[in-house]
């Protein structure tokens, strides 16, 4: 019981971190204001990136915060890549929206930088969480 309640007090603030992170990110991919497909686009890379650092610090808690992020950043880079290829499998997975937004559609140059800020930003947050070692 008392480890249980250890790792609860540990893991709730990554918790309610993507409590807020998850519905700011698919608010995001539905805005319809101002700049939408720039918001759409782009700007939800950092919360993609974010999103997946504090999934991952659940995971794997002993991680460093700069292990994570470094690490979440090469994995968006490399799927941000894989959005060149279109076999009919991974077609068939974009259809659906959870894959668009996982997978992402087609490759662009401009999203790099946003997901540079997102592991800037989500190593600032795991730190401010704790998870920095």
């Amino acid at each position: 019981m008392k480890m249980l309640l250890t790792r609860i007090r540990r893991d709730l603030p990554a918790l309610l971190s993507l409590a807020l992170i998850v519905p700011t990110g698919f608010y995001a991919k539905a805005y319809r204001g101002p700049a939408f497909h720039w918001v759409n686009d782009s700007f939800g890379g950092v919360f993609y990136v974010i999103f997946w650092c504090l999934a991952a610090t659940l995971v794997w808690p002993r991680a460093a915060a700069s292990r994570i992020a470094l690490a979440v950043l090469a994995a968006t880079c490399a799927l941000e890549f894989l959005q060149r290829w279109h076999p009919p499998f991974l077609e068939y997975l974009r259809s659906f929206f959870i894959g668009r937004t996982i997978l992402g559609s087609y490759f662009d140059w401009t999203d790099f930088p946003y997901y540079f800020a997102g592991a800037a930003v989500a190593w600032l947050w795991l730190r401010g969480l704790g998870r920095s070692r």
